[in-house]
């Protein structure tokens, strides 16, 4: 059974960190509601859920995913770039101590997880405004004794790598071509976002099953048509946040 960690949404979300959106009303109540159906949606597909000590000082504290990367080997506790989230990895250590040997960014290091795609052995990092260099180093340097490769991606256009690009099946991923070089993927079988849906590249693969925003219904309907699985939640108040699926769990196997 794989574990999904989460935290509740945060009273103050509508104060959340913003990079390439324009700030929206952001409905409080509405997203506690979707935040619980996606939860639920972890438990259909297997995942026993627990949840992080919550954080209502920190506006983006529902995005659980910035905080940490897991492998089947360690996880790694991130240093995010946005100095007022910095604070949110107390709850990921916590929660993450007990099931993996646990290694830190550290400055001049800065690493949000939504830039870190893993899939197999193979470890992409978005080089973007919330992670560099030497936190890619860092990274390598935890990750190579067991195999990995570790491979930096210019991300342009969007906040983290896994708002262009996601893994949507064993050998399958879902991308924007805008936002990402579509060439650094090409030995996987590629499925681009609709043109009228730049932001609809996020999706969390669990088991053989894709969770999905219902609010790109054009994409879904390219996922649908190639043959991925989805099972859809409503995820509008997240979006406005620059948030997407994958960010608000860290998804991993019990050892």
């Amino acid at each position: 059974m794989p574990t999904a960690i989460t935290r509740p949404v945060s009273p103050k979300m509508a104060e959340c960190e913003l990079t390439h959106f324009d700030r929206q009303p952001i409905d409080i109540m509405r997203a506690i509601r979707q935040h619980a159906a996606y939860e639920d949606a972890l438990q259909e597909l297997g995942c026993k859920i627990i949840r992080a000590l919550p954080a209502p000082e920190n506006p983006d504290s529902v995005f659980v995913e910035d905080c940490a990367v897991v492998l089947d080997e360690l996880a790694i506790i991130t240093n995010p770039g946005a100095s007022s989230r910095k604070s949110e990895i107390v709850g990921l250590t916590t929660a993450l101590g007990p099931h993996r040997p646990l290694h830190f960014i550290l400055a001049p290091g800065v690493l949000d997880g939504g830039d870190v795609l893993v899939i197999g052995k193979q470890i992409w990092v978005g080089q973007s405004s919330r992670s560099n260099a030497a936190a890619l180093e860092q990274m390598r340097s935890f990750v190579a004794p067991h195999g990995y490769t570790v491979t930096g991606v210019e991300v342009t256009g969007c906040l983290h790598l896994k708002s262009a690009v996601t893994q949507i099946g064993k050998d399958m991923v879902l991308l924007n071509p805008d936002w990402v070089d579509a060439g650094i993927f090409r030995s996987f079988k590629i499925v681009e976002t609709h043109p009228d849906e730049p932001g609809a590249a996020n999706a969390l693969l669990v088991g053989d099953t894709v969770i999905f925003p219902a609010d790109f219904p054009l994409t879904a309907l390219r996922l649908a048509e190639a043959g991925v699985e989805l099972l859809l939640v409503d995820n509008s108040e997240v979006i406005k946040a620059e948030g997407g699926v994958t960010c608000c769990s860290v998804i991993f196997a019990e050892k």
